[in-house]
């Protein structure tokens, strides 16, 4: 009983989010901007940038408990797949588990589907202009619309994790719910960027 208890829990706190997009054009620019700058904060955080590498094919360990910057332990990487097949893939720790796995360098155990973001949505040490110019291209983006991006927010459970890591896991700034907020300001004042 207990068990079935902690999967509801679990599921009820990654599940997907509604998404609804504010209107175009009806924030000015410098509340965009400040946006913006909040969506920087989270995708620049380690909790984030950790696994958006660019052309590397090996993910980062970065943040408060880590100490100095360095490459994933265990001499991991993903290869050409982003997911660690050519070697040994990361969903061989990466498990699913309802008892999740909260020591600080445990491997999370949220989704199986764990892997690194495809090279040119490069994150990681990448400055706010950078990053910004990079999420308004649908080129390096995926194909997707700022209204896409919030809703892949809502619905992917492993960007979810980032905001309840566990243990004494650092999450990533803000809340899931306010980081597609200021995508949604950001959109709705024409997806400005600090470089304009």
């Amino acid at each position: 009983m207990f068990k079935v208890l902690r999967l509801v829990l679990l599921f009820a706190i990654l599940a997907p989010l509604p998404v609804s997009m504010a209107a175009q054009d009806t924030v000015n620019r410098a509340d965009g901007l400040a946006a913006w700058e909040r969506v920087y904060e989270v995708t620049s955080h380690p909790r984030c940038a950790n696994c958006h590498v660019g052309p590397s094919d090996r993910p980062m360990w970065s943040g408060s408990s880590y100490g100095k910057v360095r490459p994933h332990g265990m001499n991991i990487q993903a290869g050409d797949s982003r997911i660690g097949a050519e070697t040994i893939p990361c969903q061989t720790c990466h498990t699913v588990s309802d008892r999740g796995n909260p020591a600080p360098h445990a491997a999370p155990r949220v989704d199986t589907a764990w892997m690194l973001a495809p090279p040119e949505a490069h994150w990681f040490g990448q400055p706010s202009e950078v990053i910004c110019n990079q999420l308004r291209d649908p080129e390096r983006n995926g194909g997707r619309t700022p209204e896409e991006l919030a809703e892949h927010l809502g619905h992917d459970i492993i960007l979810h994790w980032a905001w309840s890591p566990g243990g004494t896991r650092e999450a990533a700034p803000y809340s899931l719910a306010e980081h597609i907020s200021d995508l949604e300001v950001w959109d709705a004042a024409g997806t400005p960027c600090p470089d304009d």
